[in-house]
């Protein structure tokens, strides 16, 4: 992979930082794309000369067009891309959500993986082989009570990737998205220390017993990008533990 190109969306923190340690490791040069540029440009330092980072808005053409220049520029090619960028909604009732938030979380989310998808894939398809790994949520496939905007956004990146790949699978380009349960990042920490998510309860509502961690999306992003998943398009990959999975009544795990 020593030759071989990944732009990371969101890749300064959390489940993104972890994909690009990950994605470095493996061998790959790195684009570390992040709303902060200083982090991103400080995250690529800690990975080596050979990786690089930009400031980038996802939901602004200009600074999309612009990632995917530096790209060429510094690259000269795209092997993989991760829409990771994503904010968090705020947990409220539907009757007190604000459509100016709502719209946000779409934008970020939805919007955003389609603009980084259309540039970066055009890319793609002139070079005739290509991935793109985009990141839903158990949020979009199934009833969260006050995470409309989150929900909807992520139940619609889902459906973009299935036509997105479908499309574009006869042109060398593979189309893929993770579905990640409750993963232990600094936001979930923050969530947890907030009263917004009961800890204790969502273990025992994993049949394994724990939260993933950032490693084990960016295990399954590896995954979907190599060789050994060279025929696997239009797919979603569910990373919970067994979350989704678990539909009997009490405690899944004692954990």
């Amino acid at each position: 992979m020593q030759d071989q190109t990944a732009i990371i969306t969101g890749a300064a923190d959390g489940i993104g930082w972890a994909m690009a340690q990950g994605f470095a490791e493996a061998g790959y040069r790195v684009l570390i794309a992040d709303l902060d540029g200083d982090k991103a440009a400080s995250r690529a330092a800690e990975l080596g000369t050979a990786h690089a980072g930009a400031a980038v808005d996802v939901t602004r053409d200009s600074d999309v067009t612009a990632l995917a220049e530096l790209a060429d520029a510094r690259f000269g090619r795209c092997d993989v891309l991760v829409n990771n960028a994503g904010i968090a909604d705020r947990h409220l009732p539907t009757l007190e959500q604000d459509m100016e938030h709502f719209g946000r979380v779409l934008d970020v989310h939805l919007k955003g993986t389609f603009m980084m998808s259309r540039a970066i894939g055009a890319r793609m398809i002139a070079a005739g082989s290509g991935a793109i790994v985009n990141i839903g949520s158990i949020a979009g496939v199934s009833g969260m009570p006050r995470r409309n905007a989150y929900g909807a956004a992520k139940a619609g990146i889902v459906s973009m990737t299935r036509a997105m790949a479908c499309e574009w699978a006869g042109q060398g380009l593979r189309v893929n998205a993770i579905i990640p349960g409750y993963v232990e990042t600094a936001l979930v920490r923050a969530l947890i220390a907030e009263g917004k998510i009961d800890a204790d309860r969502l273990r025992r509502r994993i049949p394994m017993g724990h939260l993933a961690q950032p490693g084990d999306i960016a295990a399954a992003a590896l995954f979907l990008v190599s060789g050994q998943a060279r025929y696997i398009t239009g797919t979603t990959l569910t990373v919970d533990g067994g979350w989704s999975a678990f539909g009997d009544s009490g405690d899944a795990s004692s954990g």
